[in-house]
């Protein structure tokens, strides 16, 4: 079985303790590799290697740093196969989901910010006939981006790409659970002749990797997604180290169903956003709020065709729902399934693990699960599940929808449903979210700012946003003569 390797100052190198962890098989629940123990050592050799690198990366043209991007992208393009299965090996979802969204979309991260970059313009401020301002934006020097297991290449480009486009040298720490498609992007960004310490990764245990990456004196930003509790352990040690942070964390968002909506359109998109990669999506609406007047009928019509879906081995062009990501989530969320029975709740679909036979008799599946008839301020309702598990409710006015999709303490994301005009643009705007979708789920425009309210996170990531995020700016005033 493959030892993974760190990616420190252009090479792939064991980690210092010479310790590794098991990399398990989501759909077979066994190990078939092996991620680095890494520790204070190996960041502090990837901090040295950084720093180094950053003298130049910083000053090169940045059509020259855009173009070695590119290369980078069409790396990613070329080998999308290898990372597609990879991806589902170690995550567990779809292959045809790996294949057709999560590896694309990482070429398209970096695509974006090789060209995002070289219309990043500075800005200028005229004072009469006394002065002219004019401000700059320089790269930090060496940043930290830490990414969570749910989307794993996907999201760790969506954070490296506009850092190391902005001029700064990365220290990459992607999640242990999930560590293989970074390794292999280690390996294109060698073939891509991306300079030797412009971006480092460094696998290992949050607590122990993670934890001396965010603490680092010399990594004055850290962009981090992933869960409240983590989020807020991050800033428990950043904030007083004045660090400029991004945090990306929970979410537990409202899909809201008004009766005028297109019907079979809505119907579609729910089941989608509902359970796609197992309900692992931070943006997935799993609290379903459904006017009164056509809730008998969705209940009926969203459960037939939940109990449609396919739960099977990951590499099956049939299975619809792949593997949980660990033995421990799997029992978290069948935890959860018989918290909401205590809670009153009926599980209308779903609700138990899924017992496979041939290579994945061992492997971690849950059915999709559907909970109904639960008060909005239950535990089910207010805290964060992360899986395949979604409840419904009838309400019967808009200011009653309203209300109850902003009574948690999450605000990233909201799907809204109606052929009303005005009343989309007056839920959207009263909704406590930093993404709101309306008649649609997950149509993304890479330009445009992405995070959340509340607990749901710190700052924006995409587009200029990102590229702001990841520079300081310098005022520069001139007095005329």
């Amino acid at each position: 079985m493959e030892k993974i390797q760190n990616y420190i100052g252009g090479e792939l190198v064991k980690p210092v303790s010479a310790s590794y962890n098991d990399n398990f098989n989501p759909a077979t629940g066994e190990v078939y590799s092996y991620v680095p123990d890494s520790d204070q050592r190996d960041i502090e050799a990837a901090a040295a290697a950084a720093k180094k690198a950053f003298s130049t990366w910083s000053v090169m043209p940045i059509e020259e740093r855009a173009t070695i991007l590119m290369r980078v992208a069409d790396g990613i393009d070329a080998n999308l196969d290898q990372l597609a299965l990879a991806e589902t090996t170690d995550n567990g979802k779809p292959l045809k989901l790996s294949s057709s969204v999560d590896i694309p979309r990482a070429a398209n991260n970096f695509r974006f910010f090789a060209h995002a970059i070289t219309q990043f313009s500075s800005e200028a401020h005229s004072m009469a006939e006394m002065a002219i301002n004019y401000t700059i934006r320089k790269p930090h020097g060496v940043v930290g981006c830490i990414s969570p297991w749910n989307l794993p290449l996907y999201l760790f480009t969506w954070k490296i790409a506009p850092a190391l486009a902005a001029g700064n040298c990365v220290i990459g720490k992607p999640s242990e659970i999930t560590p293989m498609t970074a390794y292999l992007l280690s390996k294109i960004c060698m073939e891509a002749d991306l300079p030797a310490g412009v971006l480092n990764i460094v696998h290992g245990l949050g607590g122990k990797t993670g934890s001396a990456l965010v603490s680092h004196p010399d990594i004055p930003a850290l962009t981090f997604t992933g869960g409240t509790k983590t989020g807020k352990d991050i800033a428990g040690i950043a904030a007083p180290m004045f660090k400029k942070l991004s945090l990306e964390m929970g979410g537990k968002n409202p899909n809201i169903i008004f009766a005028d909506c297109n019907y079979d359109k809505m119907l579609e998109t729910t089941v989608r956003s509902s359970f796609s990669n197992q309900g692992q999506i931070c943006l997935c609406g799993s609290r379903i709020l459904v006017e009164r007047q056509i809730f008998d009928q969705f209940k009926r019509d969203f459960v037939e065709r939940t109990q449609s879906l396919q739960v099977g081995d990951p590499l099956e062009k049939n299975s619809d729902l792949g593997a949980i990501i660990s033995q421990q989530h799997q029992n978290k969320i069948l935890s959860y399934v018989e918290l909401a029975k205590q809670e009153g709740g009926s599980i209308l679909s779903g609700g138990k693990k899924v017992e496979l036979n041939g290579r994945c008799k061992n492997g971690w599946f849950i059915q999709p699960t559907i909970v109904a008839e639960l008060a909005q301020s239950c535990r089910t309702n207010q805290e964060e599940i992360f899986g395949p598990v979604v409840t419904i409710s009838p309400f019967d006015s808009e200011a009653e929808a309203v209300a109850m999709a902003n009574s948690t303490q999450y605000g990233l994301a909201a799907t809204i449903w109606t052929e009303n005009l005005s009343r989309a643009h007056r839920v959207a705007n009263l909704t406590q979210s930093g993404i709101i979708w309306i008649n649609c789920w997950m149509l993304r425009d890479l330009r445009t700012p992405f995070g959340g309210m509340k607990n749901s996170g710190l700052g924006r990531e995409g587009g200029l946003e990102a590229l702001r995020f990841f520079t300081e700016p310098k005022n520069i005033c001139v007095k005329y003569e």
